[in-house]
């Protein structure tokens, strides 16, 4: 190809209109909008401080906070001041505290949807006092957080627009752990929901019994590695008729997004046990690495430079 057809064929992303430089900036996620492309040129800059962008706020990371140059939750409040009230979406992963959860909820009460995912540091108090600034909530996914079966009551009880709810957690099969606290939380505070997934989840056949009839628009529903949950007889005939979308407790997860795999601890006897563990002290070092850990992540970064207007 010579010279002459390459320069004719290249394109000057500066020069797209303002609405489709809007439309790609909004796909790349709040943290790189914020540490580069905002910074291309002036009409980008321009049109990264236009509320209409940050509508939909996505902090999507990999986890690895300790090799990051970047305090994310600096940056997610700067996303938020951008919004301006106008903030529908938010998706805030590993680096979620209460404060900032609250700092959203003073300045958002139009949320619809809210998405946790591997937040340690958000508390149940934390999570319940700033739900309550979120009554226009439709869509909440809570997906390997630390939270209570008070939290999904508060969930419940203050957001009665809530049609999508997300619960998941790592499945396992041993030790045989049967907990109905969420399916009940679920049954008694949220019975407008449309559609949920319960990844992992420790509940029963009585606790599911107790969703279906607590929640009578319930189209679909996610049951993957729910291993106490069996679906035979009439319960299994009930959700069979009743739910359009079902995903049984085995089945596959390749469209899952987040790691599946799971792992069983099983002893024969007590003697067999590791010494001085129970079954209630098994648990992953890695679920519970940011919970115990006291690593300072401190951070040096020039946020004047990222956020100078």
């Amino acid at each position: 190809m010579s010279t002459g057809t390459a320069e004719q064929e290249s394109c000057d992303w500066t020069q797209l209109p303002a609405d489709v430089t809007s439309t790609i900036l909004s796909k790349i996620g709040a943290i790189d909008v914020l540490t580069s492309a905002q910074r291309v040129c002036s009409s980008w800059l321009r049109i990264c401080h236009d509320p209409a962008m940050w509508r939909n706020i996505d902090m999507h990371n990999l986890g690895d906070l300790w090799d990051m140059d970047h305090d994310l939750e600096k940056m997610c409040r700067h996303a938020v001041d951008r919004s301006n009230g106008q903030l529908l979406s938010i998706n805030i992963e590993y680096f979620g505290t209460d404060e900032l959860l609250q700092y959203i909820a003073n300045r958002s009460r139009n949320l619809r949807n809210l998405r946790l995912v591997s937040c340690y540091n958000i508390s149940d108090q934390g999570f319940c006092e700033a739900i309550k600034g979120f009554p226009l909530l439709e869509e909440l996914e809570l997906s390997y957080c630390s939270l209570s079966q008070e939290a999904l009551e508060a969930v419940g009880s203050l957001c009665p627009l809530l049609r999508s709810f997300k619960l998941n957690n790592r499945g396992h099969r041993c030790p045989k752990i049967e907990c109905d606290d969420d399916a009940k939380a679920i049954a008694e505070n949220m019975h407008g929901l449309r559609h949920l997934q319960l990844f992992g989840n420790e509940l029963t056949n009585v606790g599911l019994q107790a969703i279906l009839d607590a929640c009578p628009h319930l189209e679909s529903l996610d049951l993957r590695q729910c291993f106490n949950v069996n679906l035979v007889g009439k319960l299994g005939k009930i959700c069979a008729e009743r739910i359009r979308d079902l995903r049984h407790p085995n089945d596959s997860t390749h469209d899952y997004e987040f790691g599946a795999d799971f792992q069983d601890f099983c002893w024969s006897s007590v003697e067999d046990y590791p010494s001085g563990i129970s079954d209630i002290e098994l648990v992953s070092d890695e679920d519970d690495y940011y919970e115990f850990s006291d690593y300072d992540f401190g951070y040096d970064f020039d946020y004047d430079y990222l956020f100078n207007d």
